[in-house]
């Protein structure tokens, strides 16, 4: 209950367009320190979440092995930890791919989700709270890669979670 009343804090915050990336790059000490804050290990610790849970918990810690055991004793950049995803995935998803949309744009997606008989549609668009005028800039070019999961009438409850990425701004 705690961590979601931090998550929730976090996208208050996100959800300004005065956010800033979880990753960017910096050109002075005082720009690290401020990359530093609690929307960025919030939102990191959320991404994280997200994708074990499409990954599986199982891919997700074969992932983060790899990642320790490539850079033990050593330095490691942002996308390592990706590319270890990578490894694992064996190619059918780019993880990396995937997450340089959440961790390089500032805020988050909003998804509709329509149904029509037995259609679904969802779309994507960028979520903004409350749009202060003298930070203000436009978002349009802003796509995430959100991976969906859903279960169906179909479903047995013991497997029955499927999964879609939407990484356009809408698809059915």
């Amino acid at each position: 209950e705690d961590f979601l009343t931090l998550i929730f804090k976090a996208m208050m915050k996100d959800a300004l367009n005065s956010s800033h990336p979880v990753s960017s790059s910096v050109q002075s000490s005082e720009q690290i320190e401020e990359m530093f804050d609690a929307l960025s290990y919030i939102k990191g610790a959320s991404l994280l979440l997200m994708l074990k849970h499409y990954l599986t918990k199982d891919v997700f810690q074969a992932g983060i092995e790899v990642y320790l055991r490539n850079h033990s004793y050593g330095t490691a950049q942002s996308d390592d930890l990706w590319d270890s995803m990578n490894e694992i995935t064996n190619g059918t998803l780019d993880v990396k791919k995937m997450m340089k949309t959440w961790i390089v744009h500032k805020g988050f997606p909003l998804v509709t989700v329509v149904r029509k008989g037995k259609i679904i549609s969802v779309q994507q668009e960028k979520f903004l709270y409350r749009v202060e005028p003298e930070n203000w800039t436009s978002d349009a070019s802003y796509l995430w890669h959100i991976p969906l999961t859903y279960i169906t009438n179909r479903c047995n409850f013991t497997h029955c979670t499927n999964a879609y990425l939407l990484d356009q701004k809408s698809g059915m």
